[in-house]
């Protein structure tokens, strides 16, 4: 597998690349946002690590062209922690997130089940399946996503949650459920992951995200799919 590091101290890019190939991963570098874009849509990458503030293309604006043409995994690394910063990263692409200074194995852990993650939804579509509801329509197989029609571009874990919510249409699931269901057991982010696909998704799925019609909150207790 090959990963893409992007950040701009290059002292801790050597030692994230270091430690990675010794887990077996083939690993990439570059130092700016601009780079990143490039190499990511030139090469075919398993994960990015990407630093959120760099000079020039920072981070965000990186992640966000990137998803543009990819949905390959994104672990966004952060000097801040604040909720504003995690929630713009999430809502940039990211699919996780790392607080600096970092424990080297706790970034290790982090990649090992995005990237297992990322496996077993690639490997998930055994058989064809298509799942409509309203203008909204589901391709599981080729893990495609419609709107009235004309796809809709999808983070994987945005892609994940929508299937799941359709899947069980009508039954109410809090945020823990869907970091367990959806993210798996071993995720370490926390619930303002959920907000953040839940609206991501209602503005790239419902016709009007302000008054949604089925990605539904049950107030106090969680989220639902109408259809």
């Amino acid at each position: 597998m090959k990963i893409l590091i992007v950040d701009d101290e290059q002292t801790l890019v050597k030692g994230i690349k270091f430690n990675l190939e010794n887990e077996g991963y083939e690993v990439d570098c570059c130092y700016d946002g601009e780079t990143a874009v490039e190499m990511a849509r030139n090469h075919d990458y398993s994960l990015i690590i990407l630093d959120l503030m760099m000079p020039g293309k920072d981070g965000l604006q990186a992640c966000q062209e990137i998803r543009a043409f990819s949905t390959v995994p994104v672990i966004m690394l952060t000097a801040r922690s604040q909720r504003s910063d995690l929630l713009i990263g999430f809502e940039s692409g990211a699919d996780d997130y790392i607080t600096k200074p970092f424990d080297i194995l706790e970034l290790k852990a982090r990649v090992r089940a995005l990237l297992r993650r990322s496996n077993l939804s690639a490997g998930a579509a055994e058989k064809q399946s298509q799942l409509s509801a309203g203008q909204i329509r589901v391709d599981e197989e080729g893990r495609r996503a419609y709107k009235d029609g004309l796809e809709v571009v999808l983070t994987m874990k945005e892609f994940d949650l929508i299937l799941f919510l359709m899947k069980h249409p009508g039954k109410v699931y809090s945020r823990d459920s869907l970091l367990n269901l959806v993210w798996g057991y071993d995720y370490l982010g926390d619930s303002r992951t959920v907000d953040v696909h839940i609206r991501r998704l209602r503005e790239k799925l419902e016709r009007d995200p302000a008054a949604p019609e089925l990605i539904l909150t049950k107030w106090g207790v969680g989220y639902y799919f109408a259809g």
